[in-house]
């Protein structure tokens, strides 16, 4: 049986990744900051039939993380794939002439101080497994140049490019690295901010045609917004055999945000 740990396992995506994952034969280690999290989507999982551990533990912390990483193959005796899920936005964030710099340092630390360290930690543990697949967490605002959000648009855009880096590094170890580029997901955070399609379309379209509105752009776009179990579904193709091909890359699951 492969293992997969997910950084961030306990959120929207990450618990979708869990039962993802599971599905198809995978032993699961969900790391999230929030013990709670964590052992709800092990426990979905276990309830399913397949096997999971909750791991409590802060990725921007150094031996936090690589306690992580020896407990899930002390856990599972390997370690297959790494899915760094975790990361997110700050709602403090803006402009790189407005921003304050705490919140410059605070997403820097989450999202790639994070998705770094996890690397650094799980990258030789699946080396050890004879190699395996690493599934880095980018946005679409990474792509695009119209995200008021500079520090996290930063953070995802060297996710790209650390992606790339580490692909070329550790092909020769059989170790493929890719990343997606996520776009708006019907996680409980998205919908704390904008309510769910359903309420949005009962309050109508902001004033001024906000182009950010979700149910204008829904109708334009029919797949500008997608559910966690399609961001899940395609890191564990990039985790599978019939990604063999593909590393190094970076896969827009935005909708076609980023192009239009």
């Amino acid at each position: 049986m492969k293992a997969v740990l997910i950084s961030g396992g306990g959120g929207g995506i990450g618990s979708a990744a869990a039962r993802a994952f599971a599905t198809v034969g995978y032993a699961v280690a969900v790391l999230d900051l929030d013990a709670g999290l964590a052992e709800a989507a092990a426990a979905s999982v276990r309830s399913a039939g397949g096997q999971a551990i909750a791991i409590a533990a802060d990725i921007r912390e150094d031996a936090a993380v690589a306690a992580a990483v020896e407990r899930t193959v002390a856990e599972f005796g390997r370690l297959d794939a790494l899915y760094n899920c975790a990361g997110g936005t700050n709602p403090k964030d803006g402009t790189v002439t407005e921003v304050p710099l705490e919140i410059f340092e605070a997403t820097i630390n989450l999202d790639l101080r994070g998705t770094f360290l996890c690397c650094r930690h799980a990258i030789p543990a699946i080396i050890a497994s004879g190699g395996g697949a690493v599934i880095n967490m980018s946005s679409g605002a990474a792509l695009r140049g119209a995200s008021p959000y500079h520090v996290y648009s930063a953070a995802k855009g060297a996710i790209i490019s650390l992606t790339r880096a580490m692909a070329g590094t550790y092909a020769k170890d059989n170790v493929r690295v890719n990343c997606i580029a996520s776009g708006r997901v019907q996680t409980d955070r998205i919908i704390r901010t904008w309510g769910t399609l359903e309420q949005a379309a009962q309050r109508g379209p902001k004033d001024g045609g906000d182009p950010q509105d979700p149910v204008g752009r829904q109708r334009e776009y029919p797949f500008w917004i997608g559910e966690p179990g399609h961001i899940a579904a395609t890191a564990v193709f990039l985790a599978s055999d019939g990604a063999r091909m593909i590393t190094g890359a970076t896969i827009p699951a935005d909708g076609g945000r980023s192009n239009y």
